[in-house]
């Protein structure tokens, strides 16, 4: 199995996820030629892809889709309340709507050898999901733009290798900063992004010895830093084992195999 960051962030987010058979992005917001530059680093191409998964619709997460699907006829998969919003999103522009699929919360829904599993998360969306991934007994999950969690959210990150968690921004650097008011208890609320803070406390309640690799991802470029968010969620671990690192903005991460 084979994961990559190609891009993560509050200006665009795009993951790859593949195996020797088959090869799939979730969500596709950075910009086409971003996602096309972090292909070519694995020697694949947007042709190569057998499906595209989405998230939720907002712009970092679905931004190239009109590009990416008017270019080659990738099949795209999201729950049924994102496809509504996809659809209502102008800055898309035309395409192939027939490429759209909707697929159910909480169930597994196969993808040649893989498996995956869209379950809900706490976001002002429709109808958002985060996703775990399998194949066999390797698996992985990307939860990225959750306002909160619960006990329903640390079971879907139980038994994992390989996890993206969001750390989205630093409690006192968003409240001091600029952004408008409204904008700030969007955010920190319960329907916003997961502080890094709360991102360390969600990976303490899910870390198991078999997980071994996490990326930090969706830091805001305003409200956080990389080493603020390695130093706060770093506090929450006791494990020397699991490798701690930071899914880049605009560029692809390390990539991971196992």
């Amino acid at each position: 199995m084979r994961f990559a960051s190609l891009s993560s962030g509050s200006n665009g987010n795009c993951s790859y996820i593949g195996t020797e058979k088959t090869h799939i992005l979730l969500d596709c917001g950075a910009g086409i030629r971003t996602i096309e530059r972090g292909l070519k680093s694995i020697h694949l191409e947007l042709s190569d892809l057998d499906a595209i998964f989405i998230t939720h619709e907002h712009n970092d997460h679905i931004k190239a889709l009109g590009a990416i699907l008017r270019k080659v006829p990738i099949p795209v998969y999201a729950s049924l309340g994102t496809l509504q919003g996809i659809l209502l999103c102008k800055a898309l522009k035309e395409f192939p709507k027939e490429l759209l699929h909707p697929i159910l919360t909480d169930a597994c829904f196969p993808m040649r050898d893989l498996r995956l599993i869209p379950f809900s998360i706490s976001h002002d969306t429709r109808e958002p999901v985060a996703y775990r991934v399998e194949e066999g007994d390797k698996h992985l999950a990307i939860a990225t733009d959750l306002g909160n969690f619960d006990a329903y959210t640390v079971n879907h990150l139980k038994d994992l290798d390989v996890l993206l968690l969001e750390a989205n921004h630093d409690i006192a650097m968003l409240e001091n900063g600029p952004y408008p008011y409204d904008l700030k208890r969007r955010i920190l609320s319960d329907y916003g992004h997961l502080s890094n803070e709360r991102s360390g406390e969600l990976l303490e309640a899910v870390y198991e010895k078999k997980l071994k690799k996490v990326l930090l991802g969706h830091l805001s470029a305003e409200n956080n830093t990389e080493e603020l968010a390695l130093e706060t969620v770093k506090k929450h671990l006791s494990s020397t084992s699991l490798s701690l690192s930071v899914a880049k903005r605009g560029d692809i991460s390390e990539i991971i195999e196992w």
